[in-house]
């Protein structure tokens, strides 16, 4: 990609999102507590809670089909986020009791990734601003009905894509639109992960009075198992991408930011499947590699689930004025331009700028941007103004994502896209793009 064509198209795509968005609301006042329920009391959603407490907000309501989950954040939140209300919040199990409280200003939806999209068009419907957790949706049909139900009712939806809101991150797309990296023509995106095999067990017994049926919302009915309840549902596409999608989504994120947000490639191939650990329970693949062609440049995808000696980059590096072993790191972005190429590194990884033979031009330190990007969706729904990670500037990437399972699920195949209708040229690949839903779970057509 010219630097050229990478600033006009950086300009159109900002221009259009700014004419799509009508953001509308009573706007509170910069002295207001804004009023927040968390949907989903699991690991993540404790301290994204936390985390848009200690930006000024007031935690009022926990909801959770575990009870033993509800009072776990809640007790979670008394000892690390003393001012989200203590005695004053409410511990429902239905998410419905939620979006009828007209006391609550904005949801947290950090359930398993099948009940995203569902969960944040409902609270949009009810007058609700979402900060949902990536990837924001199931596959590409729900995230185009999240794009249209925040457009229709004028609610805020921020992805929790946080590297948007990393200073070193707009640091580094400054120097690209500089024009120090000249031409870029390719992006390799890494998500290079140690894993082993997954097997189901022993089923167990659902905790007494836990509906699993809920639980399950839009997937197909299935029989109650422990191993999925407890986070194995990762590994099965009734529920989730694998952690292609809930990891990923993060580097692949970021380096559609790096390049512009150019939109929707135009065609995806992929390659691999269970590979390392074959023969195991799980569905998702251990190795893809997927390829997107986009105009003017080609973005890779390498996505492992098993070499023992790749790392994320640690909190001693995001919190100092270090680097990764780049070679080792398991979540890295390179940009290859006609004269310089750039590492960066998610959450807090810098960035640097190099030539032959490992001659750093320029560099930046990074910091995790979690504390920014709850401040952000905080500030936004106060102000009106888009968010960092805007549900219609997120659309994009996770579709790609959804994009590199749908091309290995057909068998490894390349397919064209075109992002105009959001179809692809192949039937197979089109009989992915959503699924069927159980009547009272269904996302449906007009939101």
């Amino acid at each position: 990609m010219t630097r050229r064509r990478f600033l006009e198209r950086g300009t159109a795509v900002a221009t259009g999102l700014a004419m799509s968005r009508p953001l509308s609301s009573t706007v509170l006042g910069a002295n207001e507590r804004l009023r927040v329920a968390l949907i989903g009391c699991g690991g993540r959603g404790s301290y994204v809670a936390r985390g848009i407490a200690a930006a000024g907000a007031q935690i009022v309501s926990l909801c959770d089909l575990s009870e033993e989950r509800r009072d776990g954040v809640n007790q979670f939140l008394e000892r690390h986020a003393p001012g989200h209300a203590v005695g004053q919040v409410t511990k429902v199990s239905r998410m419905e009791r939620v979006f009828e409280d007209p006391s609550v200003d904005a949801v947290i939806v950090a359930t398993p990734d099948h009940w995203h999209a569902l969960a944040s068009i409902r609270a949009v419907q009810a007058g609700k601003d979402v900060y949902v957790e990536k990837p924001h949706s199931h596959n590409i049909y729900e995230s185009r009905q999240m794009l249209e139900a925040s457009r229709k009712h004028g609610r805020i939806i921020q992805v929790g894509t946080q590297n948007r809101s990393g200073a070193y991150n707009r640091g580094a797309l400054e120097y690209i639109r500089g024009g120090k990296l000249g031409s870029i023509h390719l992006v390799k995106v890494f998500n290079l992960k140690k894993g082993g095999a997954f097997h189901l067990g022993d089923p167990g017994r659902a905790p007494a009075g836990f509906d699993w049926n809920a639980w399950l919302g839009p997937a197909p009915e299935r029989a109650y198992h422990q191993h999925i309840f407890n986070g194995g549902w990762h590994h099965f596409w009734d529920y989730s991408g694998g952690d292609l999608c809930d990891d990923a989504a993060h580097q692949t994120d970021l380096a559609l930011m790096l390049m512009g947000d150019p939109g929707m490639p135009r065609a995806v191939a992929s390659s691999g499947g269970r590979l390392a650990h074959a023969g195991d329970d799980s569905e998702v693949p251990d190795l893809l590699v997927t390829t997107y062609d986009f105009d003017g440049f080609v973005l890779t995808l390498e996505h492992s689930n098993y070499p023992e000696y790749m790392e994320k980059t640690s909190m001693t590096i995001r919190q100092g004025d270090e680097f990764p072993f780049w070679l080792h790191n398991s979540t890295r972005i390179e940009l290859y331009g006609s004269k310089e190429m750039m590492v960066v590194g998610r959450h807090g990884g810098g960035w640097q700028a190099t030539v032959y033979p490992w001659e750093v031009r320029a560099q930046q330190f990074g910091r995790p941007c979690d504390d920014e990007h709850y401040a952000n969706f905080v500030e936004c729904v106060k102000s009106r103004k888009e968010p960092n990670a805007d549900i219609g500037i997120l659309h994009p990437s996770v579709c790609m994502l959804h994009m590199a399972s749908i091309a290995h699920r057909i068998g490894n195949r390349k397919v064209g896209f075109d992002a105009t209708t959001e179809r692809f040229d192949d039937s197979d690949a089109n009989a992915l793009i959503g699924r069927t839903y159980r009547p009272e779970y269904r996302v449906p057509e007009t939101v």
